[in-house]
């Protein structure tokens, strides 16, 4: 193995003093620039509907080689119609992301069937909206069980595949906008304090996973159209929240997160690690 000045060797690596070697973080001279998901296995924690589903659907549309829905409920007509669409690229695989044995076996399944695996979006989630003292224990903790424990074991056992694959992959948290500030419209104050969990785990996992060329993101979503948002359009004082608070008079469509999403995954972001992106166009209403 020949060595360079500055302690990397020709095949990517670097040795560390105690000896042992991590992947170099640089692009190699070829380095493909494009935005593009060419070759890419992904997996997308609870995909078969809703936000998950439409980050899924653009990731096809950008060159994803495969993307697997880590979920716990059966796929439904959404899941079966986005198949048809991307034929032979596209599986649900079980998983309860709140078990690590679970999501274990599901990556070792992703694995063994496609010899590689490439990206890890943490988006299952949950919420409930309702006033802080309206809450029961029982349910605060439910919410960090999924929202919070859940990513944290989907964020760990992809950074454990990555390495033991050599791989550098990518890990993208699904946060939200209540991490930063109370959502005016529907207040939950336990799923703020889920998201912000998320998101704050977002900078530290990236600090100390950037040696293996882990790189470990966050996107933060603003109102977006799915079932558990069906409430929102139909509040009596939309319209003139929209008119005095400012920002789209509308919802987003899980689709117009996607490209966040393509991006933090792709071969273009190797020197994007440790951020959240905010997409929430509908600004006052936060």
């Amino acid at each position: 193995m020949v060595g360079t000045s500055n302690g990397s060797h020709v095949d990517g690596t670097n040795r560390t003093a105690s000896g042992s070697t991590t992947l170099s973080t640089l692009p190699g001279p070829d380095h493909d620039y494009n935005i593009s998901l060419r070759d890419k296995v992904i997996a997308i924690t609870g995909a078969n509907q809703g936000i998950g589903l439409g980050i899924a659907e653009v990731c096809l549309q950008n060159d994803a080689a495969f993307v697997f829905s880590l979920d716990i409920s059966e796929p439904g007509e959404p899941f079966s119609a986005l198949l048809k669409r991307f034929p032979g690229r596209l599986d649900s695989q079980h998983c309860d992301v709140t078990n690590e044995e679970s999501v274990n076996a599901a990556l070792d399944a992703i694995v063994a069937k496609k010899g590689r695996f490439d990206g890890m979006v943490a988006n299952a989630g949950a919420t409930k909206h309702q006033p802080a003292l309206n809450f029961s224990l029982d349910q605060v903790k439910k919410l960090f069980e999924l929202n919070v424990y859940g990513s944290w074991n989907c964020a760990t056992a992809a950074a454990r595949t990555f390495i033991k694959l050599g791989c550098k992959g990518s890990i993208v948290f699904t946060a939200s906008m209540t991490s930063y500030r109370p959502n005016r419209a529907a207040p939950s104050a336990p799923y703020g304090g889920t998201k912000a969990a998320v998101r704050n785990m977002t900078h530290t996992l990236a600090m100390e996973w950037a040696q293996h060329g882990i790189r470990v993101n966050s996107i933060s979503p603003g109102f977006v159209k799915t079932d558990l948002t069906y409430y929102v359009e139909t509040s009596p004082d939309w319209d003139i929240k929209m008119k005095y608070y400012g920002g789209m008079p509308r919802l987003a469509l899980p689709q117009e997160l996607g490209g966040a999403y393509v991006y933090l995954l792709s071969e273009t972001a190797t020197y994007t690690t440790g951020i959240d992106i905010p997409i929430a166009g509908v600004v006052g209403a936060w």
